[in-house]
């Protein structure tokens, strides 16, 4: 238990880290990406007003046939990149959120970039 604390901590001070450096303003806001065991979750947010401009993630209706792994995280990806695109957004700040840019993580960022969003 004490180790899983000590894991969520360790997350928590990089997260903190990440966030004194990356802000999102109305030209580019930030993209941020929450995973848990079960779901992924990315929202694109305007931290000058404090207000989410996108979401997308694996409990919405017709995202719901979506797991939690990469290739899946990657059609996630597209779908939050199309929902920006709509929203004449073409370049944001990618926030990993204190997790290591691997995996699921890159591949968000990876079919963001194809649906033509710029990092």
């Amino acid at each position: 238990m004490d180790r899983m604390i000590d894991k969520r901590r360790r997350q928590l001070k990089r997260k903190a880290h990440i966030r004194k450096s990356i802000s999102g303003t109305a030209t580019r806001p930030r993209m941020t990406v929450f995973r848990s065991n079960l779901h992924m979750y990315v929202q694109v947010i305007d931290d000058t007003t404090g207000h989410t401009l996108a979401s997308a993630s694996t409990v919405e209706k017709e995202l719901k046939g979506l797991r939690n792994t990469v290739a899946d995280a990657g059609k996630l990806g597209e779908e939050i990149g199309k929902r920006l695109l709509e929203k004449n957004i073409t370049e944001v700040v990618f926030d990993r959120n204190g997790y290591v840019y691997h995996g699921i993580v890159k591949s968000i960022a990876d079919g963001a970039r194809k649906a033509g969003v710029k990092f």
